[in-house]
């Protein structure tokens, strides 16, 4: 692995973690969906660990696949570098055969900001950086739409596409979701039903980079390294229908 800068190093990463995931998911098969979804938790985290301490030694690292008590470590918090990786963000999809909506988060964040970050989507051939971010489409006007979860949309969305004028398109992981803005599959991505650092950390950094709007649900900044990783509400939108998703979901929380 040739290692650039932290941008190439957040897209190889992924990237590799991505192709070792395809092939468990080939030689594994599905037969056995926990056991699939544990091996590749388990497989891709370790990657993640062990290449970042021998890359990047000095640095910190939250993962969610991480123990209770290394989440904890108050070094993190006092660190200038952590990565904060999700090993594999969709592992419901990663465990259904054919689907193509799951990922690989690694982002860098650097005294209090996302500087880098890459998501890989390897059932899809392709990797998202902040090395060169993706162009999004603009928007003009009409109805548009808004990436929701698979299992749990809120209800609060569904009352917010009808209030702004919106489809509902239902997208398995986090990742995938920020990604189908970016990709021009979706205009919007909006979350309220809890979430972590790493489920947004690495689409995010992505996203800022692209130009996109993102942001909690309040239209507050999203931060990452805290001492409680949650993180339970999220939008990410073209910066076109920002201001008026923003102001529906004031309108649906009075």
């Amino acid at each position: 692995m040739t290692i650039r800068d932290d941008h190439a190093l957040a897209g190889d990463l992924a990237t590799e973690a991505g192709e070792r995931l395809l092939g468990i998911r080939e030689r594994t098969g599905f037969g056995d969906s926990a056991a699939l979804r544990a091996e590749g938790d388990r497989a891709a985290h370790l990657f993640l660990m062990e290449s970042l301490a021998r890359l990047r030694p000095s640095d910190s690292v939250l993962s969610e696949e991480a123990t209770r008590e290394e989440r904890l470590d108050p070094r993190r918090l006092s660190a200038e570098r952590v990565w904060i990786v999700d090993p594999l963000d969709g592992t419901r999809e990663f465990s259904e055969e054919g689907r193509p909506d799951w990922a690989v988060h690694v982002a860098l964040w650097e005294r209090g900001k996302l500087s880098a970050g890459a998501v890989a989507l390897p059932a899809q051939g392709r990797t998202l950086t902040t090395a060169e971010p993706p162009k999004p489409p603009s928007y003009d006007s009409g109805r548009f739409r808004i990436a929701v979860s698979r299992t749990r949309p809120p209800e609060f969305v569904r009352k917010l596409a009808y209030l702004v004028g919106a489809d509902l398109v239902p997208i398995g992981s986090a990742g995938a979701k920020i990604s189908a803005v970016l990709t021009g599959e979706v205009e919007a991505y909006v979350h309220a039903g809890g979430q972590y650092e790493w489920d947004s950390a690495a689409p995010v950094a992505v996203a800022l980079a692209a130009g996109v709007h993102a942001s909690r649900i309040d239209g507050s900044e999203l931060t990452y390294n805290q001492a409680d990783p949650s993180l339970p509400d999220i939008l990410v939108s073209l910066p076109e229908l920002a201001t008026s998703l923003l102001a529906g979901i004031r309108d649906l929380h009075r």
